[in-house]
């Protein structure tokens, strides 16, 4: 019980935190937004992977960004409470660690989740269905998402000391897996090494899931993608393997923990 209330209450204060600064808001959304309008733009007559126009093709792929870029602006927020105070006040509190990573992990979540339905609206104009089936397979894989790379985001950033060094390590870790991971463009037709990382790479079976979630298994635009069930199979995996690494990173004690 403790650990649910002390987890809900980190939820919460996630949610009102994120909500209550704009900047954050605006960024997480409306950056990949940019990113989306620039490349459907550039490469709509150049390249048409999958038999479709790049702005279809490239519109799960920023799905997948918007739940990437509001896991971190969302998990940055560890860094900010170590630097508070209040990070240090919540671990010496009577409740379970684990409270700590499944609050802030799930506060995240559903921010990547609720911005990326935000973005799901534009759909139609990038040539998708908008289904209510389809839509709640979305919703699904969506979730799965956000729950693992705010979990992945958590871990890196409970052991950073620097907002600066969060964003380095973000851009040399964190944005590499998500240009390899089929959002930009298919493993088909790449370098053999890259496309052997992108077979390596967790979520490219996300971005693969969310393109099934889109098309009939007939359609070319799934055209040697991973099956779906692997899919699944993978993405559970990473996410269930991202929340263990992050509560790992929690119930660790360090000498940061005081600090």
């Amino acid at each position: 019980m403790n650990l649910l209330l002390a987890a809900s209450s980190l939820w919460h204060r996630e949610i009102v935190r994120f909500l209550s600064d704009r900047s954050r808001v605006f960024s997480s959304v409306g950056q990949p937004i940019v990113f989306w309008l620039l490349f459907a733009g550039a490469l709509r007559d150049s390249f048409r992977p999958g038999g479709v126009g790049y702005g279809e093709y490239f519109f799960p792929g920023t799905l997948a960004m918007v739940v990437l870029f509001t896991a971190i602006f969302a998990t940055i927020t560890v860094i900010e409470d170590r630097k508070e105070g209040f990070l240090q006040g919540v671990l010496v509190a009577p409740v379970p660690r684990a409270a700590i990573a499944l609050g802030k992990i799930a506060g995240g979540a559903t921010l990547a989740v609720l911005h990326g339905l935000v973005f799901q609206v534009l759909a139609p104009f990038a040539g998708l269905p908008f289904e209510p089936v389809r839509m709640l397979l979305v919703l699904g894989v969506l979730v799965l998402l956000a729950f693992a790379l705010t979990a992945v985001g958590f871990a890196l950033a409970w052991s950073m000391d620097s907002t600066a060094g969060y964003h380095g390590v973000m851009m040399l870790f964190l944005m590499p897996m998500l240009l390899l991971s089929g959002a930009f463009f298919p493993a088909a037709g790449a370098h053999p090494a890259l496309a052997w990382v992108m077979a390596a790479n967790p979520l490219t079976y996300g971005v693969a899931l969310l393109r099934h979630a889109y098309y009939d298994a007939a359609s070319p635009a799934t055209a040697g993608l991973p099956a779906p069930i692997w899919c699944v199979a993978v993405t559970v995996a990473f996410a269930v393997g991202a929340f263990w690494l992050g509560t790992a990173v929690v119930l660790r004690r360090t000498a940061r923990d005081t600090v």
